[in-house]
């Protein structure tokens, strides 16, 4: 069958990252599944880590597009690839590449998958993961305090001066492409079901 790829948007800390997993384990029982996140493509750069740390990496200028693209089509063409990996706790991409083998069924995972165009068209089921700006702010501050080093005022700082900005330039308004619009992230079991029935008639259309 020819692959599918599925676009999953929505702020930060929204359960876009939870949704994909979910996709993933309940299709990966029919057939194979790869996962991309477009966070991994940021752009490659050689600034201090105190200037790599002031970028605005909310903004679509931040990745390397034709990258994502290029390695996107490989797996449409039933190639595999290696994808980039991003260390976020440096702000640099890691030297370390992940084996990404071709799929039925293609996962990206990225707040800004639907607001960039050459993503976006790529896609043929778009998903926007709808949830409360409070409670992003929320999960995205233990994350980044926890998960990534950061002290509670530079994540706050980075919130009100990038983050939430771009989220209403980019983020919010591609809702608009979404096939789907999924609220309450990734505890919208029936959301997931519906996602995962849909994947599996095409499988079916495909035998």
């Amino acid at each position: 069958m020819k692959p599918i790829i599925i676009g999953i948007a929505g702020g930060t800390s929204s359960g876009k990252t939870t949704i994909a997993k979910r996709i993933f384990e309940e299709t990966k029982k029919y057939g194979t599944v790869a996962m991309i996140k477009i966070d991994d493509y940021y752009k490659l750069n050689d600034l201090p880590l105190e200037e790599r740390a002031k970028i605005n990496y909310d903004h679509p200028n931040t990745y390397d597009v034709n990258y994502i693209v290029s390695n996107l089509k490989d797996l449409k063409e039933g190639k595999d690839i290696l994808k980039p990996t991003y260390d976020f706790v440096n702000h640099k991409r890691s030297e370390i590449t992940e084996k990404v083998n071709a799929s039925n069924v293609i996962i990206v995972e990225g707040i800004l998958t639907l607001a960039i165009k050459e993503i976006e068209e790529m896609c043929d089921i778009k998903l926007f993961v709808d949830t409360p700006d409070d409670i992003r702010f929320i999960r995205r501050l233990k994350r980044d305090v926890k998960e990534r080093g950061r002290t509670v005022e530079s994540v706050i700082n980075q919130y009100f001066e990038t983050v939430r900005p771009m989220h209403k330039t980019f983020v919010e308004p591609s809702k608009e492409k979404a096939d789907l619009i999924i609220p309450e992230g990734g505890e919208n079991k029936i959301a997931i079901d519906i996602i995962v029935n849909k994947i599996l008639n095409i499988f079916k259309d495909n035998i």
